[in-house]
């Protein structure tokens, strides 16, 4: 696999990937070495894992984390019904064994130790780890150098196959050395208008010519404006789907629909207030 490959298997997906990102998935697959990803919200992160997916036909496990996460909602947890079960079923019949109980029957398989128990190697996107706790980082480390997980009644666990691990981060708070140690890395940041450009005309080819130049000219002007939630690549492409749906094919000649459907790209009261129909009308002005 060349970086070539990488990226005309992304850009089949309708994924449009820098040199640097394209070689980071590739060196993070042919090393096996998990990838980072730090950057802004809504620069296209976890469209990335789902992008690889698809394109190397791989089950996509997905973690979210969030504050509070543990390791019985992320790795494994027993069965605590179905033992109470087991245990009260056998009683007439002499009892059930410690060891019987805690066997792979019982043993409830969260994300990460449903990543590793795979035949063929899935894709494990771990989705904005800062919002995780510094204390589940620990548990991520085995996982993330050795691909294994050591279970206290059943002894270390090894994976069947490597997965492709992509970890996002949106920059909430700082990671530990040792997580970052065990990771490629990569940054995204916004795109460029050019590559703004090609996602928009991958992704929605029906919008072109002057409206697609307005688009991305627009919202690359509103993203230098200073807002609360910059919109990112997703609500770019909400808002050409909105305008297009609406048939709106220039818009200065339509102020009202592009001023109504700001509800795709302004996510506060705050934001409202920056983006006006006399500075629309002015960024527009620049762009037409």
């Amino acid at each position: 696999m060349t970086l070539s490959d990488v990226q005309y298997g992304l850009a089949a997906q309708g994924y449009v990937s820098d040199d640097r990102l394209a070689m980071a998935l590739h060196l993070a697959q042919h090393l096996g070495r998990p990838l980072l990803l730090e950057g802004p919200a809504g620069v296209g992160k976890t469209e990335v894992a789902k992008a690889l997916a698809a394109w190397q036909d791989a089950r996509l496990i997905r973690l979210q984390c969030y504050e509070g996460l543990d390791a019985s909602h992320a790795i494994y947890e027993w069965n605590y019904q179905r033992q109470l079960l087991a245990i009260r079923a056998s009683e007439a019949q002499g009892g059930t064994s410690e060891a019987q109980l805690f066997s792979d029957e019982y043993l409830l398989k969260r994300p990460l130790l449903e990543a590793i128990s795979q035949d063929a190697p899935p894709v494990l996107l771990i989705d904005e780890i800062d919002r995780a706790d510094e204390e589940f980082e620990a548990y991520l480390l085995e996982i993330l150098s050795d691909f294994q997980i050591t279970i206290p009644e059943l002894g270390t666990i090894p994976a069947r196959s490597k997965p492709t691990v992509i970890l996002t981060a949106n920059g909430t708070r700082d990671l530990s050395d040792a997580l970052r140690r065990r990771c490629l890395y990569s940054f995204l940041d916004y795109p460029s208008r050019e590559t703004e450009m090609a996602i928009l005309k991958a992704r929605m080819p029906q919008v072109e010519g002057q409206l697609a130049r307005q688009i991305v000219g627009v919202v690359q002007a509103l993203r230098k404006e200073d807002l609360e939630k910059t919109p990112g690549i997703a609500e770019m492409l909400d808002w050409a789907a909105a305008l297009s749906g609406l048939g709106v094919n220039d818009m200065a000649q339509s102020r009202k629909e592009v001023q109504a459907t700001l509800v795709c790209l302004l996510k506060t009261a705050a934001d409202y207030d920056v983006a006006p129909l006399e500075v629309m009308d002015r960024l527009i002005g620049k762009v037409a």
